[in-house]
């Protein structure tokens, strides 16, 4: 029986379980840093190992971010950007394809940056049913606080990116999009 005699739809909004930041939808609005942030795009990711992992494209005017949630154990949140491949080293695309890993250590400018995992699965735009198949390699710093990420699509493209882990109370003011 409901309070006041009024049942809940499945799709009522509810602002304190659904303003949470493993919730955010496009269009919705954060806080972050000093700045407020817009989510443009949501996806997942279903890895080979039975993981799950989620990612939140992030802008601020003209700046770019991504908010990664996996969720193994407990969550863990990392807030990263693009970069060039080439900015980790020369050599690194071919190095891949001769060897089928990248090497074990990178550095990014100036800082150096260990091989933790490598895993293959299946990144899914805005969380649809569509797979595209990758190979991920994660480098963590020595402070592990740092982040740097190799991604292979397909046989020729590669993408990088580099970040921080982050913890989810440095993203406050939660709100829907209008």
């Amino acid at each position: 029986m409901a309070w006041f005699g009024k049942k809940k739809k499945k799709d009522d909004f509810d602002p304190l379980q659904d303003l949470v930041l493993s919730k955010l939808k496009v269009g919705y609005l954060v806080d972050y840093d000093m700045k407020t942030w817009e989510v443009t795009e949501y996806n997942s990711y279903d890895w080979e190992d039975g993981d799950h992992s989620y990612e939140w494209e992030i802008k601020s005017g003209d700046e770019v971010l991504y908010l990664e949630l996996e969720d193994d154990d407990e969550p863990e949140w990392t807030l990263t950007s693009k970069i060039p491949l080439k900015s980790v080293g020369r050599g690194i695309r071919s190095h891949i394809k001769e060897n089928d890993d990248p090497p074990n250590m990178i550095q990014y400018e100036g800082v150096e940056y260990t091989i933790d995992e490598s895993n293959a699965g299946y990144f899914c735009k805005g969380g649809e049913k569509e797979r595209i198949e990758l190979i991920c390699w994660d480098y963590y710093d020595l402070s592990e606080e740092k982040t740097l990420t190799i991604e292979q699509w397909g046989e020729e493209k590669f993408d990088a990116s580099v970040g921080d882990y982050v913890e989810e109370y440095q993203f406050t003011n939660i709100l829907p999009g209008s």
